[in-house]
Parts: structure tokens; C-alpha cells; sequence
């Protein structure tokens, strides 16, 4: 299956456009779990124990497994092999660099590592997000008009006589022959999600900044998603794996995750 197909199988199965983000930080871990390394594994299996049926993806960012060097790496290929086969997994990679390196960056994630898709950065042009869409079967989620409050130091800079976020939507959207790529757009701008979504109707759009970030959970939902009320994947982190700092850890996340999924479902 491709990442696509993938994607909208497990969202259909299990009623969700909701999309958890294992970005574990140790000093965030539940209080009866030992700040330290061999601790991750054991959370994310709790994590993706508890709320493997109400998502459509889970979504690791490799910058906290990387930052603790090779035992971060080792708990992030466990953490891999735990999600179940049907569920996608996303890297929030945000890779981007010239072609031969690029090249470099795909095979590591989607060959060695085996992710379904990665986040990229589209700021060095076509050439550097080639070597990923080369990988047909999986999924290539384009910087676009990001979550954080410094996105519009550039993607809101005039060029053309448009914003710089819609010239790569628009571009994107040349460059996708073969139905892979997707565009990231963040939850903490609905208008700017609504305006991508009109440049790019038949596209993927992951929306991260739900929960912590404080993005408008409805109105991000009804912005991203298409006409079908699908292809937007939802990502929630810290809301869900950090809502209880007791035993009841994945209890509390299992909860956090239905009614987040509820929620988004409303919107739908």
C-alpha cells in the first residue's frame, strides 16, 4: 500500500483523523517511570497500547530520540516495531538539503528506518525533495505554513504578489506526479490552513499545533480537511502522551485521545 491508501485505511477503520506524536522528553516522563533512557520504550508501548485504535498515524519527531545519541536511536527502531503494521508512521524529520544528500536523508528513512513518510523543508527547490518523491510509496509532508509563532518571518513574505506559503502550496502541487507529497500546515492558522486547502484540494495536509500549541481544534479541522471531510492528519502530542504524570499515564492518554478524535470528528 502507499502512504495514502495507507493513511486513509487506518483513518476509515478507526474513525479518526487524529494523529499522536511520540516526542518523549525525559524529564516529561510520568513520575513512576525512571528519567532514563530505557524508560521510552516502555512509555510508547503504554502510549500506542492505549490509543492504537483511535488514530490514523503516529508521528515521532527524531530531534528527542536523536539529541540522546545511539540509545535514542535504538529506543526510536523498538518504538518502530511496537506500532502495529496498519498504522503509518510519519517522521517529523523536516530534512532538506541538496540533491545527493537528500538522497541520503530518503534512503535513511524510508529504506533503513522504514517510515511510511517524512516531514521536508522545501527551502532549497525541487532538486531537494526530488530524492523523496522518487520513493513513490511513501509520503513526502512539505513545510508549508507552519504552527510556530516565527513562521511568518518568511512564509508570509510577498513574492509574486502573493505569500511565499502560497507559492509553495502552488508549486508543490506541480511537482507531485505521482500523488505523494502533502503539505504541513499549522492548526494555530485556520485561515492560512483554509487558503492551502483551496490551492491544494486533492492533497494530504498533516495540521500540527492541536493541544499544546493551542490551536483551534475546530476550526483547523474544518479548514484542512477536503470536500469528503478527509486527508487531513490531525497531530496532537503533548496533550495526549503527557495527560496524566501518574500510573494512570496511559489511562489518561487513551482518554485524552478519544475525545480529542471526538472532537475533531464534530468538525469533520
Amino acid at each position: 500500500m502507499t502512504f495514502r491508501e495507507k493513511l486513509l485505511a487506518a483513518a476509515r477503520s478507526n474513525g479518526s483523523l487524529l494523529c499522536v506524536g511520540l516526542d518523549v522528553v525525559l524529564t516529561s516522563l510520568p513520575s513512576p517511570l525512571p528519567r532514563a533512557v530505557g524508560s521510552i520504550v516502555e512509555f510508547n508501548r503504554a502510549i500506542v497500547g492505549a490509543t492504537a485504535d483511535l488514530v490514523c498515524a503516529y508521528k515521532p519527531n527524531l530531534a528527542f530520540y536523536e539529541a540522546l545519541g545511539l540509545p535514542g536511536i535504538e529506543a526510536l527502531v523498538e518504538t518502530l516495531r511496537l506500532i502495529p503494521k496498519e498504522i503509518p508512521v510519519i517522521a517529523d524529520a523536516k530534512r532538506g538539503d541538496v540533491g545527493h544528500t537528500a538522497r541520503a536523508y530518503a534512503r535513511a528513512l524510508f529504506e533503513t528506518f522504514g517510515f511510511d513518510a517524512a516531514t521536508v523543508s522545501p527551502y532549497l527547490g525541487r532538486d531537494s525533495l526530488q530524492p523523496f518523491l522518487d520513493h513513490t510509496d511513501r509520503g513526502v509532508l512539505v513545510l508549508c505554513r507552519t504552527s510556530n509563532p516565527g513562521a511568518a518571518d518568511f512564509q508570509d513574505l510577498v513574492t509574486g504578489g502573493k505569500p511565499l506559503y502560497r507559492v509553495v502550496a502552488e508549486r508543490v502541487v506541480v511537482w507531485d506526479g505521482s500523488g505523494n507529497a502533502g503539505l504541513v500546515v499549522g492548526a494555530t492558522y485556520p485561515r492560512e490552513a483554509a487558503e492551502v486547502r483551496s490551492l491544494a484540494p486533492k492533497m494530504l495536509l498533516l495540521v500540527p499545533g492541536v493541544g499544546a500549541q493551542a490551536g483551534d481544534v475546530q476550526a483547523a479541522t474544518r479548514a484542512a480537511v477536503d470536500e469528503r471531510g478527509e486527508l487531513a492528519i490531525m497531530n496532537s502530542s503533548r496533550q495526549v502522551i503527557y495527560a496524566s504524570d501518574g500510573a494512570d499515564y496511559a489511562r489518561a492518554a487513551r482518554q485524552a485521545a478519544r475525545e480529542l478524535r471526538d472532537e475533531i470528528n464534530r468538525a469533520r
